[in-house]
């Protein structure tokens, strides 16, 4: 075959940097050859540039749904550089392709909108944009495919100084991942409304390096769902080391339940469990009362504020033990500039309330656990099952010590009392170790108030322990087989019972 200019075909829906692309390729001696719109956009900005239909002899058709998919594209793309293949091309008149740059149709960001319907879905699923991107990946031994505008400048750098084997494969396997997250996200729409789909997929990439996993010997990263983005990935870090997978993971739990409590909050989070939570008017006052339900557990703990941290509130921070993670919505310049001073080694990060939870996966041998999320259930539906109700003050205690309760390892038991949980009995075999946890870490401070058990109590023991504590009202799913002589045993005790209808086990 006699000597020809590279190609480079061009067809993205993402146009964004793509005139300056096409034309460093022109400069480095490409023919470009594009499709329906990116066509136009190049010549509208003057680049040359061939119509892929000159290369097929073949009008675009359908509306333009058929117009790559064709032997004159993907004979040039799948051809391997070899004389039995470079003779079949000259035969058959189709040129190499040398580049190729493709991104696909806005799919997911199409069924993202209000009141799309499925014609409207389906008609951004891409069919050529795909094919060309596999063939050009699958060929990655001659052909450089790109399907990130963010790619663009380093390619073209790349291409000028010789691009080589490996900077090709590394785009392959770009470019592979960017067609599955494509089909992931048409899966999850097909599968939308499914409690738990029949086809789960779930496409994921690199968003964080972490200093390192669970154990310093261990390798951590934090991943994201392609196309979506987190609290996490707006998350800024004012000061403090790189953060780990268990500061992540803790400051997650912290960050989540502190939204979740009824008022102004601060929690304080030890191993993914509470150590320290309370509600008050203000979050100096929440601050000081959840660090001082368990001082010594929240030494190294993560502290979340949902608010914006004061200088006055910097500065009762720093005079206790240090927190690993301190997590606010915002800060005081003041504020941060104490922090900064005072505690070096605390990573402190400003970041926005937390997303939905989506599903819980758990990996298994040779796969996932998935469930929904246990989302937490309001007081409306909750039950008085004793002669006496709870008191406006006992409510709110109940709704404090169960929402803390809900968030904690099982078994578990949370008292509380004026709006703190003075005491958390984490992650216990038994109902009764985890209750008499909780009241000696209350060490007296849970009298008058209310006592939160994430399962029901099989037998009354759990419950005399909490009233030896000093709780005079009891929030619990029911369901046990004994659930009348529990109700009796608080009846006799004095207590205000109330039954939620939701277990709330977390493992």
């Amino acid at each position: 075959m006699a000597a020809r200019a590279p190609r480079a075909l061009v067809s993205v829906s993402d146009k964004a940097g793509v005139e300056d692309l096409a034309r460093g390729l022109v400069a480095l001696g490409y023919e470009v050859v594009s499709t329906g719109n990116t066509l136009r956009a190049l010549r509208d900005a003057g680049v040359e540039a061939m119509a892929v239909s000159d290369v097929t002899g073949f009008p675009e058709i359908l509306g333009g749904r058929v117009k790559s998919l064709h032997p004159a594209v993907h004979g040039g793309v799948l051809a391997l550089r070899t004389p039995e293949h470079l003779s079949q091309l000259e035969e058959h008149g189709i040129v190499p392709v040398d580049v190729v740059v493709c991104n696909l149709y806005p799919f997911r960001e199409t069924v993202a909108g209000a009141g799309v319907t499925d014609a409207e879905a389906m008609e951004q699923v891409d069919i050529g944009g795909p094919a060309m991107i596999r063939a050009a990946a699958k060929n990655h031994a001659h052909v450089t495919v790109v399907v990130d505008p963010a790619d663009y400048g380093a390619v073209l750098a790349d291409l000028k100084a010789g691009i080589t084997a490996e900077r090709r494969r590394q785009l392959a396997l770009k470019a592979f991942a960017h067609t599955a997250a494509y089909d992931a996200a048409i899966v999850a729409y097909l599968s939308r409304g499914a409690e738990l789909p029949e086809r789960l997929v779930v496409p994921l990439e690199r968003a964080q390096e972490l200093r390192y996993g669970e154990n310093p010997h261990q390798a951590g990263a934090r991943y994201r769902v392609v196309g979506e983005r987190s609290v996490w990935d707006g998350a800024v870090q004012r000061s403090g080391p790189a953060l780990s997978y268990l500061n992540v993971f803790d400051a997650e739990a912290a960050w989540r339940l502190a939204h979740e409590l009824p008022a102004t909050a601060c929690v304080i989070v030890k191993h993914a469990n509470a150590c320290g939570a309370a509600v008050a008017d203000d979050l100096v006052t929440a601050y000081e009362r959840a660090f001082d339900a368990d001082p010594k557990s929240a030494f190294g703990g993560v502290v979340a504020l949902p608010g914006v941290v004061t200088l006055e509130l910097a500065q009762r921070i720093a005079e206790n033990p240090k927190s690993d993670v301190l997590l606010a919505a915002g800060y005081e310049p003041e504020a941060l500039e104490l922090l900064a001073a005072k505690r070096k080694s605390t990573r402190v990060i400003e970041l926005a309330p937390p997303g939905p939870r989506g599903l819980d996966l758990r990996s298994v041998d040779g796969g996932y656990l998935v469930q929904r999320p246990d989302l937490v259930e309001g007081r409306e539906g909750w039950r008085v099952v004793t002669r006496r109700a709870p008191t406006d003050a006992e409510w709110r205690d109940l709704e404090v010590a169960y929402l803390v309760c809900a968030r904690t390892s099982s078994n578990a038991i949370v008292l509380a009392k004026d709006g703190v949980a003075v005491g958390v009995g984490a992650g216990q075999q038994s109902r009764v170790d985890a209750v008499e946890i909780a009241a000696k870490k209350a060490a007296g401070r849970a009298q008058g108030g209310a006592c939160a058990s994430d399962a029901f109590f099989p037998f009354r023991d759990g419950l005399d322990a909490a009233a030896a504590a000093g709780v005079t009202a009891v929030a619990q799913p029911g369901g046990s087989i004994r659930d009348e002589e529990i109700v009796a045993a608080a009846d006799e005790l004095g207590l205000a019972m109330v039954m939620t209808g939701h277990r709330h086990f977390k493992h």
